[in-house]
């Protein structure tokens, strides 16, 4: 059994991360553009010169809430992604942190930054 991926994978491997890397950053880009940088007035859509009523305000808010949550999700993404990049240039990369055998390339594919195999993390999710 082996216990590495060879450069070929790995190379392979590091296009799908930067792939990825680039659809978070977009996403990322997108939700500030929508949410941050839009003025209250605008968000809601509201082009008279009346006050806001406290329901629309607070649904704004929660809308605001939620989108820079999912900002967050999504550096917390890129940070992963990053970290799996620099696994793929130290020759770590694909290796489970807790039993040390490869994780699968199916695996890999869908969730680049995968830092347990499906066993240790189902392991790990039962704690």
């Amino acid at each position: 059994m082996k216990n590495k991926f060879t450069k070929k994978e790995l190379s392979a491997f590091k296009q799908i991360i930067l792939k990825r890397k680039e659809e978070v950053n977009d996403e990322i880009k997108h939700i500030s553009d929508d949410t941050l940088k839009k003025s209250q007035k605008d968000a809601s859509g509201d082009i008279s010169g009346y006050t806001y009523h406290m329901a629309d305000v607070a649904t704004d808010n929660y809308d605001r809430e939620f989108s820079l949550g999912l900002a967050s999700n999504d550096r917390k993404s890129l940070y992963e992604l990053n970290d799996a990049l620099k696994k793929v240039e130290d020759g770590t990369f694909g290796i489970c942190e807790e039993c040390k055998h490869l994780i699968t390339k199916a695996r890999l594919k869908a969730l680049p930054h995968a830092r347990l195999c499906v066993k240790c993390q189902e392991k790990r999710e039962k704690r």
